[in-house]
């Protein structure tokens, strides 16, 4: 248990500091420790104008905030993660991650600097089909050393943890609030089996600090940078799932997303990022590993839809084009085949569907 970071604490009450600016002022200081024996001079050296920043310094106004939460801490075995020490999840210290917060609070045994890990999020109004899917992604990982990372909340998130504990894979939980509370209170035993098995629930908030609903979108954050890549699974046009890829496409993470039937509500948000090339089309755990360049250690736990051979003569003539230039773009296929664009890209997506093309981010087109 780490009891030893009350300055780092510190500075996350600082009024009007958020991660990046905390950041960037732990590179102007000796230390935490040191900030707060700053002269007003000093910091005002620092800071500027910026008097309530200056005053909480010098009277030291939010360190029962601190005393508050050191005792929690102690009380409730929770360790205090702080982006300078080794055990600090080290994804989340990427240059790309420049809003990734200083001090995590974390429950539990799991190793943040895992080999491998995914973020897998999805609707909390998970359909069936989702929920199957999910599993069956992550039940695609088995005996690979995966950490499967999640929020805990209801639908896909819920059925992602619930896949890894029965797949004997380490899950980490990242919460949007503090570790005094449990949202959604459905899924207080599911946090207790994580627990359990050796896995983690972590945060960024103090024990102190009332839920709201602006604190889910940042912990999306914290989902994106700790996965290597992040999977949809179903997500509407607009949520959380969403607000999490586009961070993970921003931290320069790999981004995955399962199609959908057109039309379909929670399909919406995964055929527009797949369709926007942000997102490159998964159907398994077998397209991931592919597209990660991720080396099988054991037998793959389910299998992948199969591959159909019979081809239409305009799918025969993109398969033959596709073989003669590896990783094309769209442009350049325009180019290369005499096809109006519709044939073209209805033809590429039937090749995708049958598993023998992928595309990439940028809409470059190569062989499976």
């Amino acid at each position: 248990m780490s009891t030893d970071h009350y300055y780092e604490i510190a500075v996350t009450t600082l009024p009007g500091i958020g991660s990046q600016s905390a950041r960037q002022l732990l590179t102007m200081v000796e230390s935490a420790e040191a900030l707060f024996s700053m002269s007003r001079a000093d910091l005002k050296q620092i800071f500027g104008g910026h008097y309530e920043i200056i005053r909480a310094i010098t009277e030291r106004s939010t360190l029962g905030v601190v005393d508050q939460e050191m005792e929690f801490v102690r009380k409730n075995n929770i360790k205090v993660l702080y982006y300078r020490d080794a055990d600090f999840p080290q994804r989340l210290n990427l240059p790309d991650c420049i809003d990734a917060p200083i001090v995590l609070y974390s429950l539990g045994a799991a190793d943040y600097n895992m080999a491998r890990s995914v973020s897998v999020v999805g609707t909390r109004r998970a359909t069936p089909e989702g929920t199957d899917l999910t599993h069956k992604l992550v039940g695609g990982f088995k005996g690979e050393g995966i950490t499967v990372v999640s929020g805990l909340a209801l639908g896909i998130d819920a059925a992602a943890h619930t896949a890894a504990l029965n797949n004997h894979l380490p899950t980490i939980a990242v919460l949007a609030h503090g570790l005094n509370m449990l949202y959604p209170p459905q899924n207080r035993q599911l946090a207790k089996q994580i627990l359990q098995s050796g896995g983690a629930l972590v945060t960024e908030t103090r024990s102190s600090t009332p839920l709201h609903p602006r604190m889910f979108p940042a912990r999306n954050r914290i989902i994106a940078g700790l996965g290597d890549a992040t999977v949809v699974v179903e997500a509407s046009s607009k949520g959380g799932a969403l607000i999490t890829a586009n961070i993970a496409t921003g931290y320069h993470r790999d981004l995955f997303a399962f199609p959908g039937r057109i039309g379909d509500k929670y399909s919406e948000g995964c055929n527009a990022i797949i369709a926007s090339a942000k997102a490159m089309l998964i159907r398994g755990a077998d397209d991931l590993f592919v597209d990660m360049g991720w080396q099988r250690t054991a037998q793959p736990a389910g299998t992948q839809t199969t591959i159909f051979p019979e081809l239409s003569a305009d799918e025969e003539l993109l398969y033959k084009t596709l073989e003669a230039h590896p990783g094309v773009s769209i442009d350049q296929i325009q180019e290369l085949v005499d096809l109006p664009t519709p044939k073209i890209a209805a033809a590429l997506l039937n090749l995708e569907l049958k598993n023998i093309c992928r595309c990439l981010p940028g809409k470059i087109y190569k062989l499976v």
